[in-house]
């Protein structure tokens, strides 16, 4: 079993390492160690920083979904040490899509699925989160969040019915809008919930100001979407170099000074950045391994990331 798991470690270290240009000790040291992870805490389950989402990138036929790259970044995604994936009815097919994928993968060690709900009404909602169950094909879902606050006060009800019942693990609420915040933070100050789901990333900090604040001192695990912002973050950077103090937290691209900018809050649980390409997602698991930049080193990153 040692030999098994040495090897399983050295795989996932050789995946990371050819991200990285040059390959130095101090880079394959940091894959070697294993993926950085955050606890949950309302548990104290700890889950792997780097998580995948959905919106957009798995909204594919099913039919085709097994023989398309999405099989290749799922693959890649569990290889190095990947565990959360969040989708939705929202997404389109990307339930189904993901439910097909984890069907059809040898491995899919330390899954934990995160989905939501998304309508009007009690039934309807119901409903809605046993197709959920079936085309992700669990009979309990981790993490269930109610999408965009949609009928949250008739959802979360539910939501605790089915926690109590053990179909599901976690209850959460989301939001990628920044015209809800305030709407946000009342449920959050008033309803006791395990996850709430927002964006932040080195361009859009307003979570920084309340929301961040405000799930530490609630016990309330984060989320956190819209990493790249929908591809902004890259655009901004196009042509430029990364600077060289980044080897200095294990960072070898700018998807990875992004990420590792996010995942380095203490108060971020975990990040779902979305991607329908393997090396993409092998860069993007490679910013959950080594070192996280301190405070003053997030401070000289946000100003670098400014000037450029």
């Amino acid at each position: 079993m040692t030999s098994m798991l040495s090897r399983r470690r050295f795989l996932q270290a050789s995946a990371i390492a050819a991200t990285l240009s040059p390959l130095t000790a101090s880079h394959l040291a940091a894959a070697q160690s294993g993926p950085i992870k955050k606890a949950i805490p309302a548990s104290g389950e700890k889950l792997s920083v780097i998580g995948l989402g959905t919106s957009r990138t798995f909204d594919v036929n099913v039919a085709d979904a097994v023989q398309s790259p999405l099989f290749d970044v799922l693959r890649a995604f569990f290889a190095n040490g990947g565990q959360l994936i969040d989708s939705s009815p929202m997404y389109g097919s990307a339930e189904a899509v993901t439910g097909a994928l984890l069907q059809a993968l040898d491995d899919t060690a330390g899954l934990f699925t995160a989905t939501k709900v998304w309508t009007y009404g009690k039934r309807e909602g119901i409903e809605q989160m046993q197709r959920s169950m079936q085309r992700l094909d669990s009979e309990r879902i981790d993490l269930m969040q109610i999408h965009n606050l949609r009928d949250w006060q008739v959802q979360l009800e539910t939501l605790r019915e089915w926690k109590a019942q053990g179909r599901i693990r976690y209850i959460g609420i989301t939001t990628s809008h920044g015209r809800d915040h305030d709407e946000l933070e009342t449920i959050l100050q008033q309803q006791p919930l395990d996850f709430v789901q927002f964006s932040y990333n080195i361009l859009n900090r307003t979570a920084e100001q309340r929301l961040l604040p405000m799930a530490r001192e609630r016990g309330i695990g984060t989320l956190i979407n819209r990493p790249y912002q929908r591809g902004s973050l890259f655009r901004k950077v196009r042509g430029k170099t990364l600077p060289p103090w980044a080897a200095e937290f294990d960072c070898a691209s700018w998807g990875q000074f992004f990420l590792k900018f996010i995942a380095s809050h203490p108060d971020v649980t975990c990040i779902i950045p979305a991607t329908s390409k393997q090396k993409h997602m092998i860069d993007n698991m490679a910013a959950g391994y080594g070192r996280l930049p301190d405070e003053s080193t997030r401070k000289r990153m946000a100003d670098y990331f400014g000037s450029v």
